[in-house]
């Protein structure tokens, strides 16, 4: 499957780092390097477009490492980037840590994983079926 892509960034194409990897990491393309306070956020740009067909979306999520070692995550995790969207893609970074953390140039920030999305069409009706599980909810089914 093709993505068409257009880089209008300094950095290498987004790839994937290894055969089984799910995602491709995608670097902060900025001019000087962005200091994000402890739970503060920020836009982080990319330079990079996408030209997707309909049925794909891409899923902008946060990178294992960031997480773990910086307290970095992204924001609206998935962030969701439509078929449709032919902007710059921008991730919303968040600092969970108790420490300023600074975004470089070029970091790797993000991940881009590519998903098939389905079209639903809503069916009205006034009862649905019963299931054993029923309206339990939030660790009805336990937590073991």
């Amino acid at each position: 499957m093709h993505v068409k892509i257009t880089n209008k960034s300094k950095h290498p194409l987004p790839q994937y780092e290894t055969i089984g990897a799910s995602g491709m990491d995608v670097r902060a393309n900025i001019s000087e390097s962005i200091n994000i306070e402890p739970l503060g956020r920020a836009l982080i740009k990319t330079g990079l477009f996408l030209e997707m067909e309909i049925g794909l979306e891409c899923q902008v999520r946060p990178r294992s490492g960031m997480a773990l070692k910086k307290g970095i995550s992204v924001l609206n995790t998935p962030g969701t980037i439509d078929a449709d969207y032919r902007g710059e893609i921008g991730v919303i970074l968040v600092n969970l840590s108790k420490e300023t953390v600074t975004i470089e140039d070029g970091e790797r920030i993000a991940q881009l994983i590519f998903c098939k999305v389905e079209k639903i069409n809503f069916l009205e009706v006034e009862i649905l079926n019963e299931t054993k599980r029923g309206e339990g909810g939030f660790g009805s089914t336990g937590i073991i």
